[in-house]
């Protein structure tokens, strides 16, 4: 019995022993929860896959995720308005120049004109058709459209008076066109679509060699659609830390102590293009209307379209590496293979005359 007594007094003492020493300390304590609340909803990282399915048939948008999609869609300037949907034949008739891309007296151009130069990036001339085909035919293979290519050499002249300051231009000093004359034509009419619709988004461009003069043609590695991006040269990556060009437009900012204190190089010497906003746009895509690899059916139509790289939205935060976002570079390499570079060049001296170099 004593030794009970013992063990009750020893207990009691212990346990107030121990609510003495908690009371010191007090843990916070959590009100009890049967389910966590939810993670704020945070949208995934855009690829430039992601990019071209939104500009392709349905069935590869639609499987882009919906937060990506919105973000995307929302820099998507169009310079024809997108159609996934439309329907259209192959032209039969020869694409002619003599749909003056050049503004009237009064700038002002009919429905009928603005219809038709739609149509032509929604269903270009049969050799354009022709090419993307063959390209998707070779499973996506450069050589086939390199193949395509007249192997005269075409020597690329003084343009705009760059050889007096030692710039050049071209990846060679030379250039080629392709065979079919009307695909030659066709490139063209891109440039000069460009300039005439550019104005519309807020885009001011010129056909110089500041400016708007080339861009690259790729294979994507996906589908085997062709594109162009329409590009910073080379001399950019040596001088301005890293980037070099694409239908790249603003392709030499005037240097500007404030806004644009980099030194490009001979071909930036002379340089009147003014470093503001509109540099979020500099980057222009084309893509060709897309075959099917089943059957002789299309399963898009032709895009032209401005990629808004505004800070803040997400092609400027995925899409541009962070080492080239101050010119809002996108790399053409990470829209496919390149296979050739396409340069629009005025070679005349009081009278402009443009022509065509494939690099």
């Amino acid at each position: 019995m004593a030794n009970s007594s013992l063990s009750l007094r020893f207990t009691v003492l212990f346990s107030l022993s121990l609510s003495a020493a908690f009371s010191f300390s007090p843990l916070p304590l959590k009100p009890l929860s049967l389910s966590s609340p939810p993670p704020p909803e945070t949208t995934p990282k855009a690829t430039p896959s992601d990019l071209l399915s939104l500009l392709g048939p349905n069935r590869r948008s639609s499987a882009i995720n919906p937060l990506v999609a919105r973000e995307l869609q929302s820099c998507f300037k169009f310079l024809v308005p997108f159609a996934p949907n439309r329907s259209g034949t192959v032209r039969e008739s020869r694409f002619s120049r003599s749909w003056s891309l050049r503004s009237n007296g009064n700038g002002v151009r009919t429905g009928r004109e603005e219809e038709e130069g739609n149509e032509l990036i929604w269903w270009p001339p049969r050799p354009v058709l022709e090419l993307a085909r063959l390209a998707v035919d070779s499973g996506g293979d450069p050589g086939a459209i390199q193949r395509a290519l007249d192997p005269t050499i075409i020597p690329v002249p003084d343009v705009e008076g760059s050889k007096e300051v030692r710039c050049e231009l071209t990846r060679t000093p030379y250039g080629r066109h392709f065979i079919s004359e009307e695909l030659n034509s066709y490139l063209e009419f891109l440039f000069e679509l460009i300039v005439d619709r550019a104005p519309a988004i807020g885009l001011n461009l010129s056909l110089t060699r500041y400016d708007l003069f080339h861009g690259h043609l790729f294979i994507t590695r996906d589908t085997g659609r062709i594109g162009i991006l329409f590009y910073l040269p080379s001399v950019f990556l040596r001088t301005v830390q890293s980037s070099f060009g694409r239908f790249h437009a603003k392709e030499y900012p005037a240097f500007d102590r404030e806004v644009f204190p980099y030194n490009m190089g001979y071909c930036h010497i002379g340089s009147n293009v003014t470093y503001d906003d509109s540099m979020n746009l500099r980057n222009i895509l084309w893509l060709a209307p897309l075959p099917s690899r089943s059957n002789n059916a299309w399963e898009a139509p032709g895009v032209l379209v401005v990629l808004d790289a505004h800070p803040g939205g997400i092609i400027y935060r995925d899409i541009i590496p962070d080492y080239v976002n101050f010119v809002r570079t996108i790399y053409e390499d990470d829209l496919g293979d390149v296979v050739v570079d396409v340069n629009y060049l005025n070679v005349g001296d009081a009278i402009p005359n443009y022509q065509l170099f494939i690099c």
